[in-house]
């Protein structure tokens, strides 16, 4: 399965943060990160999973760039990207949504190695953490790695 991670670029609400937490460590994530977090405190982690899985905070996004585990491909997670049903997913991914009001900026999105979609019947914007949590399914139970 290889290594990954998820993390929110400017997550405003904690509730996100904990529910993204929880999903990560039921599907394996090596652990999860915010960048330029907004909310206060972290809540909605009815699993423990911090136990289980680190939270790192990075301030700022040259902060989590210097971070990044040796030929991790960035993922970014952000509507008009690759549709997720036919994405491969890299061995070693960190995978990265944006802010629940604003999602990736221009910027960020182009020092992505992939920028993924998820497919929708209705509304294009899933919840940050619902968005994350169906990325995570699909690379662990529906794709193979590159």
């Amino acid at each position: 399965m290889g290594y990954f991670e998820i993390g929110i670029f400017h997550g405003k609400t904690e509730y996100n943060i904990g529910t993204l937490w929880r999903s990560a460590y039921q599907l394996g994530a090596a652990g999860i990160f915010t960048i330029g977090r907004r909310y206060k405190h972290q809540s909605g982690d009815t699993t423990k999973a911090w136990r289980h899985i680190p939270l790192r905070n990075y301030l700022t996004f040259e902060e989590f760039k210097k971070n990044l585990p040796y030929e991790a491909q960035v993922v970014g997670i952000e509507m008009g990207g690759r549709e997720l049903a036919g994405f491969t997913h890299p061995k070693i991914a960190i995978y990265l949504l944006g802010a629940e009001d604003h999602g990736l900026p221009p910027e960020v999105l182009s020092l992505c190695h992939h920028v993924v979609s998820l497919e929708s019947i209705g509304q294009l914007s899933y919840n940050v953490s619902v968005a994350g949590s169906l990325v995570m399914y699909h690379r662990v139970f529906w794709t193979k790695e590159k």
